[in-house]
């Protein structure tokens, strides 16, 4: 992707099953928990870079000992950061205790960390708060050991003021008006609650107060705990807690937004954001790592017993596209035929874009990211080149010399590595015109492969904002001399903020809605948008849940075609020599190509849940009314 985004977060939940003499035994560390935390963290940094942190619960612990560990960072390299930190820890204390060495119950009484269950979290933040306060995994504590809880997650809540208020109504005085806070708070709770009662019911059976632990920890059920806690839940969300007894669980929301994969075997629990990271850190098949389904949560009682379990409703499945065309790892084996596929359904409209004129076109891709759809392109230049050798082969049959069939046959689609990213430039230079001679000089191009009349052909995932097009990419595109710049997008146009992880909260900050106020003004129909804010006016406080978007109405008058086109005006200007042309996938095509992740709001304005209409509406009246807060 061009335009940077912040997006997404990462989510690793490990159970270990065994005692951890086990672990040592089998493996040679009563560490492995942490090793595998590690690396599977690292798999997921592309997920976040904000801030990363980790947390550790040891399992039967005696009163007074500590067993519950965390450290966060938002250094620069935070993982390796927090790492660094556990690592420094745990060398001191062996250097410093020897006998601590081969005994693991010295170890894990001692050392901190260790623990046999562990969660992690990688983030990009999504409102600009970048303190370490803002880093998960959230604590919250209570001198019951039941009663602390331990959460992080992938997610945003498009109803924060709500489930602010519903925590004010039930009595609570929550420290912030942040959705990670609600949340964390909704679930405590509850928790408070299953565990108090419990107390009194054992009481009422004559069990003693120190008799009472144990069996709080066997009765409690966590599955009605997250029935009661997300019922008035609006977002995309995959949400992992952790107990102080030893609870765990991870619940993902119920049209399946934001993603969640698991694997269990006898040694171990565990849950990530992505599924080659499990494949990866613990060597196991594609086959044996289970997607969680929508609206379950996955739950690891103390014990060990772990279960799936629905806590709320499915809604209709509306994964997140976005994770196959561009967040997710393109290791899994399912997204990179996903995105091979993007780039193929492409070509009919670049084909038509360079008049089939593959002999005077070059192919290439930009960022590196969107490599993987680059080759679905080429292996479709490469289908239509051989049908065209075939054809001119048929066609001359005895006249062909074998000079004639070897120059037929030698055609091939002419690829190139144009364009290099320099460096992520700082913006240490405030003034507007010199930050933009600066942003032009991102990528640094290669010279000497295109010819004159040559078109040039550059695939990206997608197009946000346009303004590293603008400003970079087809500037250093042009001082190539090519006829033509086709930049192709192998997401369709964004035309709507997303509200459910993605920092894409300001209309009037994506392309293609500027293109259709343009539109509006071209065709005398500048009047739409002032309905459309009265519309969205009605609904500010509207209660009912069939909230509709009316931003729709702002595109409805023009097909994809026209919107690209004014796309294709507004990416250029005057100093570019060469003709600029811009290709969208279109919507049906991402459909046939993801046809598991169909969640295409962003794109369509087809929001899978109620907040999502009240957000784009929100998103609307704050461009009206030049208002810049977010619009949740």
């Amino acid at each position: 992707m061009s335009d940077a985004i912040k997006h997404e977060c990462g989510i690793a939940l490990i159970r270990l099953l065994k005692p951890l003499e086990y672990y040592k035994e089998k493996y040679g560390t009563a560490f492995y928990g942490v090793n595998k935390m590690y690396l599977m963290m690292e798999k997921q940094h592309n997920r976040g870079q904000d801030g990363a942190g980790f947390a550790s619960i040891k399992l039967d612990t005696n009163p007074g000992e500590r067993y519950i560990s965390r450290v966060r960072s938002i250094a620069q390299q935070p993982i390796q950061d927090i790492f660094s930190q556990i690592n420094e820890r745990i060398n001191s204390e062996m250097t410093n205790h020897p006998e601590y060495k081969d005994d693991v119950a010295l170890q894990k009484k001692h050392i901190p960390y260790i623990g046999e269950l562990l969660l992690g979290h990688v983030r990009y933040g999504t409102f600009g708060k970048n303190s370490v306060e803002s880093v998960h995994p959230f604590l919250r504590q209570n001198n019951w050991m039941h009663r602390n809880l331990i959460v992080a997650g992938n997610f945003n809540m498009t109803n924060v003021n709500e489930l602010f208020n519903n925590l004010v109504e039930i009595g609570q005085h929550p420290k912030e008006k942040a959705d990670t806070i609600t949340v964390m708070e909704k679930i405590g709770h509850f928790l408070d609650d299953a565990v108090s009662k419990i107390y009194k019911d054992l009481k009422k059976e004559g069990y003693s107060k120190s008799e009472c632990s144990p069996l709080i920890a066997e009765r409690l059920k966590v599955g009605k705990i997250l029935k009661r806690a997300a019922k008035n839940w609006d977002g995309g969300y995959a949400m992992a807690g952790l107990l102080g007894h030893g609870d765990s669980f991870v619940l993902r929301d119920p049209a399946g937004i934001r993603p969640a994969y698991y694997y269990k075997d006898d040694e171990i629990v565990v849950v990530a954001s992505e599924r080659p990271v499990i494949q990866t850190v613990f060597n196991v098949p594609f086959e044996e790592v289970i997607e969680l389904d929508p609206g379950h949560a996955i739950i690891t009682k103390k014990n060990g017993t772990t279960q799936i379990k629905q806590i709320l409703e499915p809604l209709e499945r509306k994964a997140c596209s976005f994770e196959r065309i561009y967040f997710s790892r393109g290791s899994d084996a399912e997204i990179y035929e996903e995105r091979k596929e993007l780039g193929r359904l492409l070509m009919p409209k670049v084909l038509k874009a360079i008049d089939s004129d593959t002999q005077n076109t070059v192919f290439s891709f930009i960022p590196n990211t969107a490599e993987t759809s680059f080759f679905g392109m080429i292996d479709t230049v490469e289908e239509h080149l051989n049908h065209k050798k075939t054809k001119a082969i048929l066609q001359g049959q005895r006249e062909l010399s074998a000079e004639k069939v070897e120059e037929i046959l030698s055609e091939r689609p002419r690829i190139e590595k144009i364009a290099i990213k320099d460096v992520k430039l700082r913006t240490f230079i405030t003034e507007d015109s010199s930050r933009d001679d600066l942003v032009a000089h991102v990528y640094d191009v290669t010279y000497g492969v295109i010819r004159p009349n040559d078109n040039l052909v550059i695939i990206d995932d997608s197009i946000v904002r346009g303004t590293t097009l603008k400003k970079s990419i087809i500037k250093m595109m042009d001082r190539l001399n090519p006829k033509k710049i086709v930049v192709v997008s192998s997401a369709p146009q964004i035309r709507y903020p997303d509200c459910y992880g993605i920092d894409m909260a300001n209309l009037e900050t994506l392309v293609a809605f500027r293109a259709a106020l343009e539109l509006l003004k071209d065709h005398d129909k500048y009047h739409i948008v002032e309905d459309v804010y009265k519309k969205c006016l009605t609904q500010v406080n509207y209660k009912d849940k069939n909230v509709v978007n009316y931003v729709k109405e702002i595109y409805d008058p023009f097909t994809d075609e026209q919107i690209s086109d004014k796309i294709s005006e507004l990416l250029s200007d005057d100093n570019v020599k060469a003709e600029v042309k811009i290709i969208f996938q279109p919507v049906e095509n991402l459909h046939k190509a993801c046809p598991k992740n169909l969640g295409d709001w962003y794109f369509t304005g087809n929001y899978p849940t109620n907040g999502g209409n009240r957000v784009v509406n929100r998103a609307f009246i704050n461009f009206y009314e030049g208002n810049k807060e977010r619009a949740y």
